[in-house]
Parts: structure tokens; sequence; C-alpha cells
């Protein structure tokens, strides 16, 4: 069986990172982007080198579609040199910034800066790499609980993912040929550093969320780690084009 390699857009920090950890830990070869933080994607390097799994950081920037043909350029040399490999086997779409700002106040600068990470650069950078994604591999796209419940202040970020939500079935629609995978993970509210660390932090956010969460608490990063590691192995190759949601039962 050949050496499982995932690359994970946005492996710094958060659930990028977590699902760096697991994965790997499960035995798949890490290739993580990063975009500003280096320091902590090669720390997230070190902790996987430790266990014997190989693992790589790479800059990238997903708003900026231009620098995408020089990254899968980037990615194919280093699967040459380090893997012996011209492929790769799965791609999580991780990457990507919370903005708060209800509809009336939402400024076109914040919806660019929003499509542009979470909708046109997903679609551009898949394309990217697809040729050098496995035949018989798998694409995670990541949305949110908030493409099915409304929150105020979310419109554009819920949008986004909404539009991911669509083009992950096209996704599995097109590539079923290559059989290649392609599902769409929707966490809910994890305590994380995104969004300034929130849901984490603010004591009154976390017990109402967890108040409106059939399980009762907020969800962990290993919550999503864990069924990020799941949907990106051999032995659910069959779930195809689904929208999964790890929320623990928000807003039922």
């Amino acid at each position: 069986m050949n050496q499982k390699i995932a690359l994970i857009t946005g492996g710094s920090r958060g659930l990028g990172r977590n699902a760096a950890l697991k994965l790997a830990e499960r035995g798949v070869d890490i290739i993580l982007t990063y975009r500003s933080q280096e320091t902590e994607a090669q720390a997230v390097v070190a902790e996987i080198e430790k266990s014997g799994t190989k693992a790589i950081a790479l800059k990238l920037d997903v708003a900026d579609s231009h620098s995408f043909s020089a990254f899968a350029e980037q990615v194919k040399a280093n699967l040459q040199t380090i893997w012996q490999r011209d492929n790769f086997d799965y791609l999580l779409n991780n990457a990507g910034v919370g903005v708060h700002a209800s509809f009336a106040e939402t400024t076109e600068a914040q919806f660019d800066q929003l499509m542009n990470i979470h909708l046109k650069g997903v679609f551009f950078l898949t394309q990217a790499l697809l040729p050098l994604l496995a035949n018989g591999g798998s694409i995670l796209n990541v949305s949110s609980g908030l493409a099915r419940f409304a929150l105020p202040g979310y419109a554009a970020y819920a949008a986004m993912k909404g539009g991911i939500e669509v083009l992950t079935k096209y996704l599995a629609k097109e590539l079923g040929a290559r059989n290649i995978n392609v599902n769409v993970l929707a966490p809910g509210a994890i305590e994380t550093d995104f969004g300034g660390g929130a849901v984490r932090d603010n004591a009154q956010l976390n017990a109402f969320v967890a108040s409106q969460t059939a399980l009762g608490r907020v969800g962990l990063p290993d919550d999503i780690g864990n069924v990020i590691a799941a949907l990106l192995s051999e032995q659910t190759h069959w779930v195809n084009a689904q929208r999964i949601e790890a929320s623990g039962g928000m807003f039922l």
C-alpha cells in the first residue's frame, strides 16, 4: 500500500493543526500550508516528525489565486524530492478567516476578502492541484454550521460557505470518473482562536452555545480533527457528495 499524503491548507493553527496531528497519528504524511505564521507551522511539522511521520510546511496565501500555479509546482517538486511521487492522496481545504459584521454594515472589502479566501480560493486552488491529486483520492472542504442556521453578523461568511457546499456536489459529480470522493464538513462552534477565540474565551458565549447543543458542551478541536481523519481514509471512501455536520447537535 502506498504511503498516504495529505495536503492541508491553514495547518499552522486551529482545526487545520489538529487535523494534521490526527492524520499523522494514523500514519498519513502531511503537507501543510501557512500564510504568515511560519514559526507555528514549523512547530506542527516538528511535532508530527517526532512520531516518525513526514511533514513539510509551505507558504501560501489562499486569497491570492495568481500564486496557485507556482504553488502547485512547489508541491510537485517536494513530492518528487521527499516522497519520490508525482501525486498526493488527500486535499483538505481548511484555510479561512472569520469576519463578524451585520448585513447592513458589511463592507465590499470584507465581502471580497471572504469570497477570495473561502470561495474563489478553494475553487481555483483545487483546480490547480487537481493534476497532482491521485486517482482514488479524496477532497474534504470545510463549511460551517452557519450555512444551516442563521446568527446575526455572519451573512457574508455563511454565504461563502453555502457556495462551498454547492461546489462540493459539483466536484463529486465531475471527479467521480477518477474515483475521487468529495465531501464537505460543517463544524459547529469550536473552542479555537478562530474569530479571535470568542467561543473559547468568552464564558457567556461558551455557556450559550453549550445550552443550544444537544450534547451539552461546546466542541473541541479534537472533535473535528477526529472526524476529518475518519473522512480522509479508504474506509469511508464510499461517502461522497455529502455535507457532514459535526456540531454535537446545535440548534435542533
